[in-house]
């Protein structure tokens, strides 16, 4: 990912701080290995299990990031994924940024109300008509819901996706859109960007 033009500089503390962490335990176990009676299979377990919270940690900040410089409603946003994913609600949101989805995404119903968490979650509360589609967000609106996005017709491999995270992939393969992506089944939350999905940490440490 390209870095972004933002300043969250409590959560870019953390990231580095994990960094130089991870890297001083990778450094242990290098020293460690010329030891022929231990094994640091365990260690590198743990390492790997560090190395995808980190991960899931900057793609927290550079979520907000991309999401700060096209709209101001950038915290709600958090907000709403943040309950939904708590609730077991699965959700699809579509951030346009420069380039108008008009032409590749399939409208739903108009909605055109400025975004709040809590009219989010709503239309995503399940047995709601429009849950099931993805919204779309330009600046600070919700234009409108249970639209329909164009699926990637990449292969994803041993990696199992569901629809709504290929709309999400399929969406930014096409446009230059972030797409936030609600796991019903697994609570996990994720956001799409250039045809690839990043994991985001599901903690209050987004907002």
């Amino acid at each position: 990912m390209n870095g972004a033009d933002c300043d969250f500089s409590p959560m870019k503390q953390k990231v580095a701080e994990h960094i130089q962490q991870l890297i001083h335990e990778l450094q242990q176990n290098l020293n460690i290995l010329e030891n022929e009676d231990y094994c640091v299979l365990g260690n590198l377990e743990g390492i790997k299990k560090n190395l995808l919270y980190i991960e899931s940690m900057a793609a927290s900040f550079y979520l907000n990031c991309y999401l700060s410089a096209f709209t101001d409603t950038y915290k709600d946003l958090s907000i709403c994924v943040q309950h939904l994913s708590k609730q077991h609600h699965g959700a699809l949101i579509v951030v346009e940024r420069l380039n108008p989805l008009d032409a590749i995404i399939q409208k739903g119903t108009i909605v055109g109300a400025t975004v709040t968490s809590t009219l989010l979650e709503s239309i995503f509360y399940p047995g709601n008509p429009l849950h099931d589609g993805a919204v779309l967000i330009r600046g600070n609106k919700i234009v409108s819901a249970g639209n329909v996005l164009p699926l990637t017709t990449k292969d994803v491999g041993e990696r199992k996706l569901g629809t709504r995270h290929r709309a999400a992939l399929g969406v930014t393969e096409q446009s230059d859109a972030l797409a936030l992506v609600v796991s019903e089944e697994t609570q996990k939350i994720s956001f799409a960007l250039n045809g690839k999905l990043y994991p985001v940490i599901t903690t209050q440490s987004l907002h």
